[in-house]
């Protein structure tokens, strides 16, 4: 009966942890708004679900996912795997021979973001206030492409036991250069998109890989490395966002340059005089 114990402490816990919000929300309701709350059996009962997949969930993630991670990042970086023999000497090993880790970060990467709850609901709202502009595809695409390049490029910072900061701060003056570029429309949702990323189904199996390859690549420590992909995951899709807006913008503005100058050509032509135009003239026309 030990798992009933494991349950019943854990839902114990996770009533620790979600009361105060209830709380706050109720009082909020009664006391400030005084007003009844409606629809009260609704929201218990949902309070009741929230209580037990949260517990469920966290338990999960204790017996399933944080073991898979970490046994995946040991499989992965043995010597034995990598060179395809046994006894081969770990020091050998360099960062390249670890391509089969980076490939598994960002497969990982990619399909956790596009399955995170999160990152969908704010998809949704995006094309439905944006009447179409942006697509609902097209955003959950370019997250997930930025979280797997980060997710991989921070994997590459474990192995190498580069310094954290240098690819922060590398990567926020590269947001800041594309934010003065950027479509004003995609700004502040590529900011959001940074954020939505860390959710319950990415970050713990992000965090469980960057433990595990921590702890079983040699010279490594779990504090300093093993932590700092969640960084990156948060980072990365807001470039990939602008990037994709900015992309898009590019390739909407082509068909109308095109127009645009075939217009004017054909103009040009119509024009008694259009033989006798200067070669200074043409100049200028195609500069404008």
């Amino acid at each position: 009966m030990g798992w009933l114990h494991e349950f019943l402490a854990a839902i114990q816990g996770t009533l620790r942890d979600v009361l105060p919000i209830a709380l706050i929300i109720v009082g909020f309701q009664v006391l400030v708004l005084r007003r009844r709350i409606p629809n009260l059996a609704r929201v218990l009962r949902g309070f009741l679900y929230v209580v037990v997949g949260m517990t469920l969930f966290l338990l999960g993630l204790q017996h399933a996912l944080f073991p898979l991670g970490k046994l995946m990042a040991k499989q992965l970086t043995d010597p034995a795997f990598i060179y395809g023999v046994y006894g081969s000497v770990v020091a050998d090993l360099q960062w390249w021979d670890y391509k089969w880790v980076y490939l598994f970060a960002a497969t990982i990467g990619f399909s956790t973001t596009i399955a995170e709850p999160a990152l969908i609901m704010v998809a949704k709202k995006a094309q439905q206030l944006s009447g179409g502009a942006i697509s609902m595809r097209g955003l959950r695409m370019a997250v997930a492409t930025g979280v797997a390049v980060g997710i991989a490029l921070g994997c590459f910072r474990i192995i190498t036991g580069t310094p954290l900061h240098y690819y922060i701060v590398v990567g926020y003056i590269v947001v800041i250069v594309q934010t003065l570029f950027a479509p004003r429309l995609i700004i502040a949702l590529a900011y959001d998109s940074g954020g939505v990323t860390t959710g319950m189904v990415t970050v713990p199996l992000v965090a469980a890989l960057g433990l595990g390859l921590a702890s079983t690549v040699p010279g490594r420590s779990v504090i300093i490395d093993g932590f700092g992909l969640i960084a990156f995951a948060s980072l990365f899709p807001i470039m990939s966002v602008m990037a994709y807006a900015q992309l898009a913008e590019w390739r909407m503005q082509r068909p109308r340059g095109r127009k645009a100058k075939l217009a004017r050509e054909m103009e040009a032509q119509a024009r008694p005089d259009g033989a006798a135009t200067t070669a200074k003239e043409e100049h200028k026309v195609d500069a404008e």
